[in-house]
């Protein structure tokens, strides 16, 4: 993954594109949760990544997530709190895909 497919997908440093596939995820996520979009979450998640430029220190890279990285850690707190796995269209994943 790097910090240009974020932004290309609309998570820029000044926020959101309007029309982008972040702003489709941000509408889809926030009527899931009943109108708001949760911290830690995909979209917050990936929206942070963009606005500072962090997708590689993070631990999200195009070889997978990297070992003892803050990706690593998120991915494990997630898989424990669904039974020990990723569920897809998680943050994990989402995040990974973009």
């Amino acid at each position: 993954m790097s910090d240009k497919n974020v932004h290309n997908a609309g998570f820029t440093p000044s926020g959101i594109s309007q029309g982008s596939l972040a702003s489709s995820m941000m509408s889809r996520e926030a009527k899931e949760s009943g109108g708001g979009v949760r911290s830690g979450g995909p979209t917050s998640t990936l929206q942070e990544m963009g606005a500072r430029g962090t997708t590689h220190t993070s631990g999200y890279t195009s070889d997978g997530i990297s070992s003892g990285s803050l990706a690593s850690s998120r991915m494990s707190q997630e898989a424990r709190s669904h039974g020990g796995g990723t569920p897809r269209g998680g943050t994990t994943s989402t995040v990974q895909s973009i």
